[in-house]
């Protein structure tokens, strides 16, 4: 799962949302160093990460990627599914995406100083180009997976992902549904 469902998955709680959204830039037990709310925050994002990568519904949308785009198959993945829940939104949440996404970053502002420098880096992007929000269209996902294309390493292809994802739609968003109510009881039950 990509950011708008770690933070979604956070359910409202301010430590869980910063962990969340710092883990990708921990490594090993460094989350030890941040305050009890943020660490729970990092292991919830593991969870999620370790429950997404094994599901095998998961694991039927990447196989579809992976002839193209190899390795980065499940990036892909995870950032077509943020697309699905903002566009399946209001079937998991009363909150508006865009009051979410804007209380998301208010959160992240709040702990800006705890964020590790390449979070805090990425963060300036994310806020000013409204990721989370623009999640909603496939020309945001088109946006964000070319902006990873040019952090890649030559060939990731990722900047051609959009195109398979209008394809497939209909295929990912049935996996996504088949999918998405599993995660959620998984991380529950983890808080």
């Amino acid at each position: 799962m990509n950011y708008l469902a770690h933070f979604y998955l956070a359910n409202g709680d301010k430590g869980l949302m910063v962990g969340n959204f710092i883990a990708d830039h921990i490594v090993g037990n460094q989350y030890l160093k941040f305050p009890e709310a943020i660490q729970k925050g990092v292991l919830q994002h593991r969870a999620i990460d370790t429950f997404t990568d094994e599901h095998p519904v998961v694991l039927e949308s990447k196989k579809r990627l992976r002839p193209v785009f190899h390795k980065f198959s499940p990036v892909i993945a995870d950032v077509f599914y943020d697309y699905l829940l903002a566009k399946r939104w209001s079937e998991y949440s009363n909150q508006d995406l865009e009051q979410f996404t804007l209380k998301a970053y208010e959160v992240i502002n709040e702990f800006h100083h705890v964020l590790p420098e390449k979070a805090a880096f990425m963060f300036r992007y994310m806020e000013r180009d409204n990721w989370l929000y623009n999640y909603r269209k496939i020309e945001g996902i088109d946006r964000a997976l070319t902006g990873m294309s040019k952090r890649t390493i030559k060939g990731s292809k990722m900047e051609l992902a959009a195109e398979y994802l209008r394809q497939d739609e209909e295929l990912y968003l049935a996996e996504f549904d088949a999918f998405f109510p599993e995660l959620e009881t998984h991380t529950r039950l983890f808080q």
